[in-house]
């Protein structure tokens, strides 16, 4: 036996521990001391230990260097090892008791007093309080017979267990659990956990103590009632190590040889934690119960909500009903006694329910409870016990596909008219907190593993080895069925991945799902397939597509069944290369997702066996969604990769996706795949996947036209680029149905530009008469757009269009039409700048005229964004001349009623001669326009009517602080009335005016009267 709680350092061989004299062993006591070698850092090191043990087991260490661990420290295993291997270095001797009796009183005496010499320090106090009540009568001492002996060992009848420091393992428990799963926490608790399970395999009884002791730290753990109260439910880290701490005890309970007495105290236990406030519940949930779709329902179809109430369910609720089951059983017994079990040959006609038609046994009990039982065998080093089992498990789990099958025939008809289905399976085996499938995968595969001599070396990387298995055959009693435990392996993993079951409610039992499909097919990927796996896939497969409502991937599913889209993608790869007509059939068949079907039948919901939905709203709460989509999308993109070049299968699984995936930016994941795929650097590209790529891209644009999404633009320049690849046919397409595809501002501003850029030209290398189809093609866009858009459009449609005469012409005449109705000022003014930049002056004003007539600047508006444009339009109509400046000032004087803004346009109108931008065909004159005639007499008028106005409404509200400000802007008001003949008589009377209308601002009229007299 080896001491199961011991950890042996691995050999160092600059630092190798060695016992050193004097060391002994009295009866049940192993004392020596123990040298470590000097290092660079630390001096050599001697530490006294002592060991006691009985029948085999070590049951209390002490070591001098003081180490607190659950684990043995190095010391400790040193001086075992040395009494395993050396056992004649190491001097026996008799219990100490015996010794003392063979003594007379002297040599008694003699030894008692040179022990106290030897140890006076720490021995005299004890000595002198034992020999006052040695010498004491009526003391308790005296009241005994005999002594104790710490060197004799145990009675017979005395419980005997390794030594485990029940303190350390309490104290690191709560250390782990305080750090909240950081520092590497979460991996210490599953060491411990790993370190129970290995415990239970060697039957140490210290297992169960030792998860009692972990148990009682998790369930003071404060966090647990904060959860509580805040309804948030445990972390997922925290959640995960729950789920394996109730597992653990479901092993335990389940021990076949545990003592009833033993069983009653684990379920007395069990309860009192279940039934505390802060026990987490099964499903992850701390808020509201929810109605249990796992349980057998009422039989009534008329039920209401309280009649689908379940109990509570704690993560100790399976290990409590755990206790109720036993081994008794005959059948149960003889199957996992014997490989020869088997029916006598005359029963083998006819129905049996322990036996398949070749005589096999079988174990007909609720999957889950049976791979618990398996689980407990594994866990309690049973293996060939566990093997046995799991064959019986496989074999009924094989005649129930066979019989469901026969099911199936015989309602298939029915069932395809209705194209729905029922769920017969209430309980979902893959997430299932037993974890069934997997248990089984484990128990069949551990027993096919080569153990190589290094394959427990660890790599660079810090990953292990994969595993390496090898088939060894099913050990039975009927004829050679040439079958091995690892095909067994596969064969359950495939069956109990493609079981049609219901999608659990709660977030933590749905992401449960998820991850045990993902750890089951990471594991089925370790396994090499060859010839025996690939027939066993191929069977397999077969089967889940003929399965009906028994299978994820039969023919017709109910809306709420779990997607096999993840388990399908598996699949896929691994028969690709066997049999692909399967490979697609199979992966095609899996992409459905109806819970996103607004129509699909929600299914039978009469027959109290089946599925009853208790989601009252349209969508039930799939709170992985969003996950379960991006796996569709996922083996959606692995079939577009394998089928590229074949057209045939490519249109199949672009029909599939179009039909089965509702989200536009997932398709459009697909497209950016596809295209990808198709346009590798270093070969040509691939036109059948192209075309797919853009297929899809077009079937974006269509979802995503009229809907906001934030990657629109990204999408439009992608499929830009895509039909750019496709060829100059792709583009002339996308330019003729623009209308479907683009929104009018999209078509001009990204697609037509980016089609007629030179980099698109260049790219193609096109010729003259395609290029003038792509510009043609070009312009009617263009055209359409600012017919059906010209406020967004307009200016797009006429940089298009620039070298086309007709087609620019229509395109000025759309923004003409449109000017007075459907255009902004800004809009107006951009294009109107566009043509004077382009060469069409007289254009560009009547333009700019257009957009006066739409604007409106008040008073205080003097620093307005169109002020520059405002001050653009005059000076543009200043150098075409007298007549035009005519023509804009009425519209300045109707529009801005700003006066710094009026008196700006009159100073720059006065400075220069009018008509410098010389206009063929008109004359001149060259002279200074003067303020006293039209058209600047009324542009003047209205700049000193605009500064009487403004100083008024400024004088309403002023504070003392504006006060400076406000005589200069008197200051300009004066240079601006100056400008008129009279000016200085009309500036005199309306300061006047000011101090008399506002008198009362005393302050203010001192410093008008300092400035202005």
């Amino acid at each position: 036996d080896s001491p199961a709680g011991a950890e042996q350092s691995p050999p160092n061989k600059t630092n190798v521990m060695f016992p050193s004299s004097p060391f002994s062993s009295a009866g049940f006591h192993l004392s020596g001391t123990v040298t470590e070698p000097a290092t660079a850092t630390e001096p050599e090191m001697t530490y006294k230990v002592a060991i006691s043990f009985d029948r085999c087991k070590i049951t209390s260490v002490t070591c001098g260097c003081g180490n607190k661990d659950i684990f043995y420290c190095a010391h400790v295993v040193a001086l075992s090892l040395y009494r395993i291997r050396k056992p004649d270095q190491v001097k026996l001797r008799l219990p100490i008791s015996e010794t003392l009796f063979q003594m007379n009183r002297d040599q008694l005496q003699k030894f008692v007093q040179y022990l106290i010499t030897a140890h006076h320090t720490e021995v005299l106090p004890t000595a002198q309080k034992l020999a006052d009540e040695i010498l004491s009568s009526n003391s308790e001492i005296n009241q005994v017979h005999g002594a104790p002996d710490p060197t004799a060992g145990a009675s017979i009848d005395d419980e005997n267990c390794w030594h485990l420091d029940e303190e350390q393992v309490r104290e690191q428990v709560k250390l782990f659990l305080s750090q909240g799963g950081y520092y590497g926490s979460g991996k210490q608790l599953n060491s411990m956990f790993a370190k129970v399970r290995e415990m239970l395999r060697m039957r140490d009884s210290n297992g169960a103590r030792m998860l009692t002791l972990i148990t009682e730290q998790f369930m003071a753990d404060p966090r647990l009632s904060l959860w509580r109260q805040q309804g948030t439910g445990i972390t997922e880290k925290c959640r995960q190590l729950w789920d394996e701490l109730g597992a653990l005890w479901v092993c335990v309970v389940l021990n076949p040889h545990c003592k009833l007495e033993e069983k009653s105290c684990w379920l007395r236990q069990l309860r009192k934690w279940g039934e505390m406030d802060v026990c987490p519940l099964e499903d992850g949930n701390y808020g509201n119960e929810l109605p249990n779709i796992t349980n057998a329902l009422t039989q009534s179809s008329s039920h209401n909500q309280d009649s689908l109430a379940r109990p509570r369910r704690t993560v100790f609720t399976r290990a409590i009903e755990g206790c109720d089951l036993h081994w008794q059983d005959s059948h149960l017994q003889r199957i996992i006694s014997s490989d020869f079990y088997v029916s006598p040959s005359y029963q083998r006609e006819g129905e049996s329910l322990l036996f398949n038609s070749q005589g096999q046994p079988l174990w007909l009990e609720h999957v889950p409870t049976a791979c618990a039982r398996v689980d407990a065998l594994r866990s309690h080093g049973y293996p060939r016990e566990a093997l046995r089992l799991t064959v019986a498990i496989i074999n009924t789990l094989r005649l129930q596909q066979q019989r469901q099958l026969e099911i199936y025939k015989h309602q298939k008809k029915e069932l395809l008219q209705r194209g729905a289905t029922t769920i017969t399976n209430l309980e979902g085996w893959v997430g299932h907190p037993l974890n069934p499938i997997g248990c089984l995968f484990l128990t069949l595969t551990e027993a096919c593993r080569l153990e190589e001599e290094n394959c427990l070396e660890i790599s660079d990387t810090g990953d292990s080895k994969p595993p390496v298995y090898q088939h060894v055959p099913v050990a039975t009693g009927s004829q050679d069925s040439g079958e091995s435990y690892l095909s067994l392996a596969l064969e359950v993993a495939l069956m109990g991945m493609g079981q049609q079951r219901v999608m659990p409610e709660g977030l933590y039992a749905q992401d449960k799902v998820c991850r045990n499909e993902e750890q089951i097919i990471a594991r089925l990927q370790d396994l090499e397939l060859d010839p025996v796996l690939v027939q066993t896939l191929r069977k397999q497969c077969i089967l889940l597509l003929e399965g009906g409502p028994f299978s994820g991937l039969g023919e017709v599913i109910h809306r709420e069944s779990v997607p096999m889209h993840t388990f399908a993608k598996y699949l896929f790869s691994a028969l690709l290369p066997h049999d692909a007509d399967l490979a697609y059939k199979l992966a095609l068949r899996a992409m459905r997702l109806p819970v996103l079907e607004t129509t699909a039948p929600s299914g039978d919901v009469s027959h109290p066996h089946h599925l009853v939905s208790v989601v009252p709203s349209r969508y039930p709460r799939w709170f992985t969604l969003g996950h379960l989509e991006s796996q569709q999308c996922e083996l959606a993109s692995t079939m577009l990769t394998a089928a590229k070049g074949d057209m045939l299968r490519l249109r199949t699984v672009l029909e599939a996706i179009q039909k089965n995936i509702h989200s536009s930016s997932l398709i459009f994941k697909l497209a950016q795949d596809a295209f990808k795929i198709a346009t590798p650097a270093d070969s040509n590209s691939d036109t059948t996947l192209l075309n797919v790529a853009l297929e899809l891209g077009l079937q974006v644009m269509r979802m995503t036209l009229s809907t906001l999404n934030w990657r629109r633009r990204e999408m439009v320049r992608w499929l830009v680029t895509c039909a750019t690849e496709v060829g100059v046919r792709a583009l002339v397409s996308i330019l003729q149905s623009w209308y479907s595809l683009f929104t009018p501002t999209e078509a001009t501003s990204i697609v037509a530009a980016t089609v007629m850029s030179h980099n698109t030209i260049l790219r193609l290398s096109l010729d003259y008469p395609q290029r003038e189809e792509l510009a043609s093609c070009a312009r009617t866009l263009a055209l359409q757009c600012a017919m059906k858009d010209p406020q967004n459009c307009a200016l797009s449609a006429l940089t298009l269009c620039e070298k086309d005469h007709i087609a620019f012409e229509t395109a000025y005449q759309i923004v003409i039409d449109a000017a007075s109705t459907g255009m902004t000022y800004t809009q107006l003014f951009t294009i109107a700048r566009y043509m004077e930049h382009r060469g069409y002056p007289l254009r560009a004003f009547k333009l700019a005229s257009l957009a006066m007539t739409h604007l409106n600047l008040a008073y205080n508006q003097d620093t307005h964004p169109a002020i520059n444009d405002v001050l653009w339009a005059c000076a543009l109509s200043h150098s075409l001349g007298k007549n035009e400046l005519a023509a804009i000032i009425p519209l300045v004087v109707k529009s801005v009623h700003c006066a710094t803004v009026l008196s700006d346009i009159l100073r720059r109108c006065t400075m220069t001669a009018p008509g410098l931008a010389g206009i063929p065909g008109r004359r001149n004159s060259g002279k200074l326009m003067s303020t006293d005639k039209a058209p600047l007499r009324q542009l003047l008028d209205a700049t000193i009517s605009a500064y009487i106005n403004t100083t008024h409404s400024r004088l309403t509200h002023i504070s003392p602080r504006h006060y400076g400000e406000f005589i200069e802007f008197l200051s300009k008001a004066r240079e601006t009335f100056l400008l008129a003949q009279d000016g200085h008589i009309q500036f005199a009377q309306f300061i006047d005016n000011l101090k008399q209308i506002y008198k009362g601002k005393k302050k203010l009229m001192l410093l008008v009267r300092e400035r202005f007299g």
